[in-house]
């Protein structure tokens, strides 16, 4: 029997929630500025940020409401901190206009989405916010992507200067499982030479202006027009260059040239594991069927789901939504002939979870609706509940 061992600075394996887990990996990526307002089931998170914030030397404050929250977070975010708020959709929905501002305005900060289901993919990747802007958003499938994506989040958004977002659900947030907690590099950043540090007057010479106050913008000399130009040539710059995407049994020369599943599932967030794991159950039975899941909600993985949907007569769009990833789907799969929806408006009946549709039996009922009749014919399903 072969023993391995771990590295000795390995982190150790934890049992933990995913709304703490989020936040001690928040801690790890340098946070010291948390503000929100309680609302199931973003507040575990608060709560536990409350908790660990104090030792790491950060501040975080129970606001009054949301409004309060993320335009405290805008404040820290501008004086260089690492800084972040959130909630679940329907308080984010009040967030959006301090939203728009911190991308216009060039100012960093993280939005924590701890959604009650997949009903806020229209708000996360079209906003409700003035202007033209975007926000990076990452959509995790589980507690220890969330844990990754939470510090990626951080760096991205310094990076760029500009809001990013985790888009979660009450199963990242209240699901406890074994993470590592680890500070990750993700490589160097440029300097914070627009932080507001006390040594600008805060009048017209300082270092960020808002865009609309008299004809002023972030940068000295420029005026709102090419201010504006910049920073949707930037929003730009990042669609093409932070595409992020999971396939597996799909066309894609980088990896297997030789996969050409003709049914491709698509599904993005926690829904994304449940149907891996219906995928690989068909595949045990011999369907010739394949998994796309876009891990960047915005910008969406467009190349290379036109890429993995090449060969595909059928590309399935499984979200807990009346549709709308499949906006998305219909714009950049191969073929939009091949499109059909097999998701659909599944909420429990407290209102602030997933309803039955999220369960490996039902999805396999629904993608096997979906082929041929002479397709369907399979040994008995071996699905459980909840996925591996």
């Amino acid at each position: 029997m072969t023993t391995t061992t771990q590295p000795a600075d390995a982190p150790t394996l934890q049992l933990m929630e995913g709304a703490a887990a989020i936040a001690e990996s928040a801690i790890l990526a340098g946070c010291r500025f948390f503000a929100g307002y309680p609302m199931s089931p973003f507040t575990p998170l608060l709560e536990h940020m409350a908790k660990v914030m104090p030792a790491a030397g950060g501040t975080c404050i129970n606001c009054e409401s949301e409004i309060e929250g993320v335009n405290m977070t805008l404040g820290a975010g501008s004086t260089g901190a690492r800084a972040a708020t959130g909630s679940c959709g329907q308080g984010i929905a009040l967030m959006q206009e301090a939203i728009a501002e911190a991308a216009l305005n060039e100012t960093p900060m993280v939005v924590f989405n701890l959604a009650r289901g997949q009903q806020d993919y229209f708000q996360a990747t079209r906003g409700g916010g003035w202007g033209d802007y975007r926000t990076i958003t990452l959509a995790p499938k589980d507690v220890p992507e969330a844990v990754e994506h939470t510090q990626l989040l951080f760096h991205l958004s310094e990076l760029y200067r500009a809001p990013t977002l985790l888009y979660g659900d009450p199963l990242i947030a209240q699901t406890r499982v074994g993470v590592h907690l680890r500070k990750i590099d993700y490589g160097p950043l440029p300097p914070k030479d627009w932080a507001l540090d006390g040594t600008s007057s805060g009048t017209g010479r300082s270092r960020q202006i808002w865009t609309w106050a008299m004809g002023k913008a972030t940068d000295p000399g420029l005026g709102p027009d090419l201010h504006w130009q910049k920073i949707a040539a930037k929003f730009d710059h990042i669609a093409e260059l932070e595409q992020r995407h999971e396939s597996r049994y799909c066309p894609d020369s980088r990896v297997d040239p030789e996969d050409d599943s003709d049914t491709v599932v698509v599904a993005f967030g926690s829904a994304a594991k449940f149907v891996e794991y219906v995928v690989e159950e068909l595949r045990a039975e011999g369907h010739r069927i394949g998994w796309f899941r876009p891990i960047t909600l915005w910008p969406f993985p467009s190349r290379a789901l036109a890429e993995a949907t090449r060969t595909a007569r059928r590309v399935l769009v499984f979200e807990l939504n009346s549709g709308q990833m499949l906006d998305d789907v219909r714009q950049y799969a191969h073929d939009r002939s091949a499109i059909r929806f097999i998701g659909g408006v599944s909420i429990h009946e407290s209102g602030l979870s997933y309803g039955p549709m999220l369960d490996a039996p039902e999805i396999r009922t629904r993608i096997l609706a979906a082929l041929p009749a002479e397709n369907r014919s399979g040994r008995p399903s071996a699905s459980i509940a909840n996925p591996r």
